[in-house]
């Protein structure tokens, strides 16, 4: 029994999430710059190995109209890579995500301007506890 990666993908950087063990409760978790392909696969790998990683779930961002967006190509390009792993992929909706990390890092008093790993990271957390609440219900 493992855990759940959320990512979610940026040009600049990766927020990624993860679940308890009991996939329950997702957290914030790390975040990866997006350097290179073989650097974010190299730290993606170190993590399903000392996370003990079942699967991923990449956030998908959708347009508020429904309609995918040149972002999710990029996002669908990203998920490839990250299949040669053969851990099994979900995708999340993940729609306002970010502005609701945002709101609720401003509630908590966290700047979010300098802080945008924290974003990332909040937002990857909520598109995966949305997943893990739709899954494990």
């Amino acid at each position: 029994m493992g855990r759940i990666l959320g990512l979610d993908y940026g040009d600049k950087r990766i927020g990624l999430a993860i679940s308890d063990i009991n996939k329950i409760i997702a957290s914030p978790f790390n975040t990866i710059l997006n350097e290179s392909n073989h650097f974010v696969k190299s730290k993606i790998n170190d993590i399903i190995i000392e996370k003990e990683i079942e699967y991923f779930v990449v956030g998908l961002p959708i347009g508020l109209n429904g309609k995918e967006t040149e972002q999710t190509k990029k996002v669908r390009i990203f998920a490839k890579t990250i299949q040669s792993f053969r851990l099994p992929m979900y995708y999340q909706d993940e729609r306002l995500s970010s502005l609701s990390a945002k709101r609720s890092l401003i509630k908590q008093k966290v700047k979010t301007g300098h802080n945008k790993h924290i974003v990332d990271q909040t937002a990857a957390a909520i598109f995966l506890q949305q997943f893990i609440d739709n899954k494990y219900k």
